[in-house]
């Protein structure tokens, strides 16, 4: 099997991680757990890590490093956030020529402010891109690609754009939507039908289909795509290709240093294995290596693995659909 092209298309962002064991206290007020932060005073900061991400750029890199030819479109500017994107793309060996770059665009750029134990308050900088913006990207380039791999539009209209079109030239898609999308669900639940791979946390997948348990869940998410994993966090995530339903639970215990790109390490994890032809076990096992990996380290990108890593076995529990 040739190896397969990705395109990536939706966010990326430049992070900036900030440490500080005495400024950031965690406070709790009526269930709700909240950092505190005095004001008019100067606090003290133990460290700051510059690192790009966003949810595509995260899964691009994942991509590139096991070894499939990874690209990535979206609109950039000519800003310092977006040049570091860039670089950092470029770096990884993903083909950023897609990338539609005008000057008065502005890239996404968030603050996290990190509590031990891996939570954190992440204050966002969404960028310039208007959806008037991303009309202009030459959705030529999805013909390019076997696989389409979506997330963070935040623009209902766009995703129809790419799906459709990835559908009238066999590319196959994969998505994980956003929270304006899912305020759609009738719409969205129609541009499923032409979606591959559908990934998605537990509230999220409850906005599309009813269901409590995951299994539920995935099961009733195979009425719109072939392919669909629904995650809880710390309980696991299930998956189904409608031969086998798989559940697998934590890929070992391990320390959390920060939560930030765990989801899309899983999602672009899965697909890596999955577009080379992997069993569904395999690819979910992979998935959950990589987020796993990536949750150990500062930044959504540090931990991504490399091809090639040998992986030890997981809880899996595996059965007929």
């Amino acid at each position: 099997m040739s190896t397969p092209t990705i395109l990536c298309i939706g966010k990326a962002a430049q992070d900036v991680f900030l440490k500080s064991a005495s400024a950031f206290v965690q406070v709790e007020n009526k269930g709700v757990l909240y950092e505190q932060l005095p004001v008019g005073q100067k606090l003290d900061i133990d460290e700051v890590i510059f690192a790009t991400g966003g949810n595509v750029g995260n899964a691009a890199v994942t991509f590139a490093r096991q070894g499939l030819h990874a690209r990535f479109m979206w609109c950039l500017g000519t800003d310092m956030a977006s040049e570091s994107i860039l670089h950092d793309m470029d770096k990884e060996g993903v083909d950023t020529s897609a990338v539609l770059q005008q000057d008065d665009f502005r890239a996404s750029y968030s603050v996290i402010l990190m509590l031990e134990g891996g939570e954190r308050t992440i204050l966002n900088y969404k960028g310039t891109i208007t959806p008037e913006d991303t009309k202009k990207l030459d959705l030529s380039e999805i013909e390019k690609a076997e696989w389409v791999y979506v997330s963070s539009l935040n623009d209902i209209e766009m995703l129809e754009r790419i799906v459709s079109h990835a559908a009238a030239h066999g590319v196959k898609v994969m998505l994980n939507p956003a929270g304006s999308e899912l305020a759609q669900p009738e719409k969205l639940r129609t541009i499923l039908q032409d979606v591959e791979v559908l990934a998605v946390n537990k509230e999220e997948a409850q906005k599309i289909v009813s269901g409590e348990s995951l299994e539920e869940l995935v099961r009733h998410g195979r009425h719109y795509c072939p392919v669909v994993i629904v995650s809880d966090g710390p309980k696991g995530a299930t998956a189904t290709d409608g031969e086998k339903v798989i559940w697998a639970g934590m890929y070992e215990d391990v320390p959390v240093v920060d939560r930030t790109g765990g989801g899309d390490a899983f999602g672009s994890g899965f697909l890596s294995y999955w577009s080379q032809g992997k069993s569904l076990k395999e690819s979910m096992v992979f998935a959950s290596a990589n987020s796993t990996s990536v949750v150990t380290k500062i930044g959504a990108k540090e931990g991504i693995l490399h091809k090639g890593v040998v992986l030890h076995d997981m809880p899996i529990e595996e059965k007929d659909f």
